[in-house]
């Protein structure tokens, strides 16, 4: 069972998690976008979005980079990239974006974000399986002995974007969506994610 076919149900069964809601971001100020972001996004927003490929090239790759950038490269982003940790629990599979706190090598180390792009631009269809990519992130930093508690996680069309925490058993799903046209607030979550690990 790949990152993909897990359900809600599924994920509390099998891992005893436990799923809670709030505003996990509420109050938190802006970060403005560079002149370079805002004039992507607004050319990236003409383009006829066909896949979740197209969409992911075109809106939030550059939004990842320029958290990156501003970062000075500080954290390596991995985009497509197979996080198989444990094929008899099901949690393997491609992450549509992973960051890491390592730097960039040719296998994920120490993941700390875990972004997935909803599928037939449904929200509430990929938030199972950014939920599984974080327990695998969550097992996988434990068995390589890195101290990391709270894994952060996204699902987004690219025009909307919702957030997820995981910590120890425990998930939040966060109660407010984001929309691109309040691209500054969602800079400023990515950045509090970063920052945060900056501290373990």
């Amino acid at each position: 069972m790949p990152y993909r076919e897990f359900t809600i149900k599924k994920l509390k069964q099998q891992f005893n998690l436990v799923e809670k809601s709030e505003k996990l971001f509420e109050g938190m100020a802006g970060i403005n976008p560079s002149d370079w972001l805002s004039f992507t996004l607004s050319n990236s927003l003409k383009i006829a979005f066909t896949s979740e490929k197209s969409r992911s090239e075109s809106i939030v790759s550059p939004v990842l980079l320029e958290t990156r950038i501003r970062n000075h490269d500080s954290f390596a982003i991995y985009s497509g990239a197979r996080l198989d940790v444990n094929f008899e629990l099901g949690l393997n599979g491609e992450c549509d974006f992973i960051l890491s706190k390592t730097i960039q090598s040719d296998e994920i180390q120490s993941p700390i974000f875990c972004l997935v792009e909803a599928k037939d631009n449904d929200i509430k269809l990929g938030i199972p399986q950014c939920i599984a990519q974080m327990v695998g992130a969550q097992l996988l930093n434990k068995s390589e002995e890195k101290a990391i508690p709270v894994i952060y996680g996204c699902v987004t069309t690219g025009e909307v974007w919702r957030f997820i925490k995981l910590e120890e058993n425990t998930f939040w799903v966060d109660e407010d969506r984001y929309y691109l046209d309040d691209l500054p607030h969602i800079l400023a979550i990515i950045q509090f994610i970063i920052d945060s690990l900056k501290t373990e």
